[in-house]
């Protein structure tokens, strides 16, 4: 069974006019006008997600400071679950839509070399305390390390009185697409995560952790299959029950790598939603049965997604 996952929520509020800038990033609609988010989340819910994940990526030092994160973290956590969970529910009945806590990577992404778990521990306790209530499953995603997947993990176990989380956890690794992307999709180089650890590496840790689920995000649709091939291969020997997953983001390549909050990069005109869907319709060949979108996806393109990879994968 295919599972449709929501888009990037950071664009679809600036194509839908919330308040949006850096460093702040999806968090300022947050802060400033938590109606949009709402809406946000309603449009990719009608669009067909079955999943929905918690505006909460940018609620870090890194993009709103950290005074501010120290005063309303918690509490800015909390509206996002919140919201999330509403527009999952107000779905009703004929659709299950669940909700993920999104926990990013806490010194901004793409930076593995920035990580420090020590540091990391506090920030990633306040996003879980905030979003408790409201998640049916935690989402570690954009990772570009396994160290970074091993703080989640430490997050949802470290939880004191309230005991260790039994929701599912779901880990998703973001992949070094900078270099040559035609080599990787054709079989010719490795796929690697950011740090430079291979997917193998990558899977053998989220298996030792209790992940329910495996995916690969904002990186280039072109690697993604072959990321899925090999995880597959490396889930299969194993033996493990371990699902896969991608969302792929709409950013055009850019060999020299933009620093976070430096601006916007620009989208790929050919990743309209037809284009987006014929990859992921080789995602889903390749074993990938959690397939959504990242940065620059929006819900046209996850409606795409519902009807060509989710429904006709039912109907077959």
């Amino acid at each position: 069974m295919i599972r449709i996952l929501d888009g990037g929520m950071g664009r679809e509020l600036l194509r839908m006019g919330a308040p949006f800038k850096q460093p702040e990033w999806s968090a300022l609609a947050l802060i400033e006008a938590p109606e949009y988010v709402r809406a946000a989340h309603d449009a990719f819910v009608r669009a067909g997600a079955d999943v929905v994940t918690t505006n909460s990526y940018a609620v870090v030092p890194f993009h709103i400071g950290a005074e501010r994160f120290a005063q309303q973290g918690v509490a800015l956590a909390d509206r996002a679950g919140r919201l999330a969970r509403e527009a999952a529910s107000a779905a009703g009945t004929a659709r299950a839509v669940q909700v993920a806590g999104s926990l990013p990577p806490v010194f901004g992404s793409y930076r593995p070399d920035l990580f420090d778990a020590q540091q990391a521990a506090p920030l990633l306790d306040a996003l879980v305390r905030g979003l408790d209530a409201h998640v049916d499953l935690w989402l570690g995603e954009t990772l570009s390390s396994t160290a970074e997947a091993r703080a989640v993990r430490k997050a949802l176990s470290d939880r004191g009185e309230r005991g260790e989380d039994q929701r599912p956890l779901w880990l998703s690794f973001t992949l070094d697409d900078s270099g040559d992307v035609q080599a990787i999709a054709e079989g010719r180089a490795r796929a690697r995560l950011r740090s430079g650890e291979t997917v193998e590496a990558a899977v053998e840790v989220a298996l030792e952790l209790g992940a329910q689920a495996f995916l690969f995000n904002c990186s280039q649709a072109e690697i993604m299959r072959a990321a899925v091939q090999e995880a597959r291969v490396v889930r299969e020997r194993k033996g493990a029950s371990l699902e896969l997953g991608v969302y792929a983001n709409a950013f055009e390549p850019e060999r020299e790598s933009m620093a976070a909050n430096d601006g916007l990069s620009t989208l790929r005109a050919d990743l309209e939603p037809d284009g987006y869907a014929a990859f992921a319709r080789a995602w889903a060949q390749a074993g990938a049965t959690l397939i959504g979108g990242c940065c620059g996806i929006g819900p046209e393109h996850i409606e795409r997604l519902a009807s060509v990879v989710r429904d006709s994968a039912h109907s077959a």
